[in-house]
């Protein structure tokens, strides 16, 4: 019997983190200050854990994991299983397709968040911290920070975007189990949050605002650091532990992938399984295509411009050079809420303004990505994330079109979370009674 569950040892987890910088194309275009107002990088030297932002400018191509973290790691889990979707196959009726996905569902908080939640954690308590704050769009991110705070012994404060802290009830539940304060965003705890509210007390909010709340509020709390969850290259040279498993278990399972697909809101699941293969590609070591996963909410790689642009809405941040669709724009509010984020990560960016990086959105009303996750979970069994859902959908859209043309091809797509706490979600989009 040929497993379909590709295993890799707990004695091969990664030792080092991968950082693709050195290895783009060209240099990527470096954080700037605006033309006016207070310096934004000495802002986030106060604001932020000083070993992220030393990991931000790295340009060594590996990163050691300390010992701690990797046990850490263990613990929550890793290195996680990739799986061959055979029964999917067999519903799609693939002959020339194979398909793969690898499991970061499997987390304690059911999400890959935790990859880089702990890494976070660690450092800012080994500086001294007190307390993690941040912001959270579709809860993953809050749950992750959350249970790496209690397990380094340190408060964490959650800014949820208002219009999926209003409906995820349960999830809310979650986070406060594990100690955590969390506020709906845009919240009267911070100057950003009263403004907004001012002009509309029922205002859905944003990643963006969440993320300007997060930063003034740790601003000025004595003891509090915070911590960002996607786009920054930190946060993806930790979630390259996805992409380094992944590339040993394909040599376990003797096949090699044509296409890495994930879906995208900042980028930081994406980045973690793409980046690594991405490196090798560009070093001449592999052939391999990638393809980011959006909704028309917020389609940053498909309809964003190139330059600069904040991180937030209150422009806090220093200005990055990304996909964007700018830091001001209003998005609906979607099921997938973790999708919508106005800009895509420099480092996703970067390659994707090289056409190495390819994109797709689906329709904002969400109908056939819910559709294609509920083919996944009635063949492969496991009910993802809806954020998830978008690279299911796009993955089964890529190998019917291979198949189509006779084309043998391997895809692998990153199922980021688990959706167990997006019931509500799936009755809504799929009319289940």
């Amino acid at each position: 019997m040929k497993p379909n569950q590709i295993s890799l040892p707990v004695d091969k987890l990664p030792k080092k983190w991968y950082n693709i910088a050195p290895d783009l194309p060209e240099p990527l275009p470096p954080p700037k200050e605006p033309s006016d107002g207070p310096s934004r990088m000495e802002f986030l030297g106060k604001t932020m854990i000083h070993e992220c932002l030393k990991q931000e400018s790295s340009s060594d191509r590996w990163i050691p994991i300390p010992e701690e973290i990797r046990e850490l790691y263990i613990q929550a889990g890793r290195p996680r299983p990739l799986y061959r979707a055979k029964r999917l196959e067999d519903q799609l009726g693939l002959k020339k397709v194979r398909l793969y996905y690898k499991r970061e569902d499997l987390s304690p908080t059911g999400s890959h968040k935790v990859n880089t939640a702990l890494a976070q954690a660690y450092f800012a308590a080994k500086e001294g911290k007190e307390a993690l704050v941040t912001e959270t769009g579709a809860g993953q991110w809050g749950s992750a920070l959350s249970y790496a705070a209690r397990l380094m012994d340190l408060d964490c404060i959650v800014f949820w975007v208002r219009a999926v802290y209003d409906w995820k009830t349960d999830r809310r539940t979650f986070i406060k189990l594990l100690g955590a304060t969390v506020y709906a965003s845009p919240s009267n705890e911070t100057k950003i949050g009263r403004e907004l509210l001012a002009k509309d007390s029922n205002h859905p909010g944003s990643l963006g605002i969440a993320v300007s709340e997060g930063l003034e509020y740790a601003n000025s709390h004595e003891g509090s650091v915070y911590c960002l969850g996607s786009v920054l290259n930190h946060v993806l040279i930790h979630q390259s532990i996805i992409g380094l498993e992944t590339i040993e278990q394909f040599k376990l399972a003797d096949d090699e992938p044509d296409l890495i697909v994930g879906c995208l809101g900042g980028g930081s699941n994406f980045g973690g399984i793409a980046l690594p293969f991405a490196g090798e590609m560009l070093q001449d070591k592999r052939e391999c295509e990638f393809l980011a996963a959006q909704s028309q909410a917020a389609p940053n790689l498909v309809s964003g411009e190139y330059r600069y642009d904040f991180g937030d809405v209150a422009e806090q941040t220093p200005l990055l050079k990304m996909f964007t669709l700018g830091h001001l724009t209003e998005m609906v509010p979607i099921r997938a809420d973790g999708l919508r984020y106005h800009a895509a990560a420099p480092l996703v960016s970067a390659l994707r303004n090289h056409e190495i990086v390819k994109a797709v959105a689906y329709p904002a009303n969400e109908e056939a990505v819910f559709m294609a996750a509920r083919m996944f979970f009635q063949s492969e069994g496991w009910l993802i994330a809806p954020e998830s859902a978008y690279a299911v959908k796009a993955s089964i859209d890529e190998a019917l079109k291979a198949e189509k043309a006779a084309e043998e091809k391997v895809i692998c797509m990153n199922i980021s979370g688990h959706g167990f706490l997006d019931i509500e979600a799936y009755r809504d989009k799929l009319g289940i009674k």
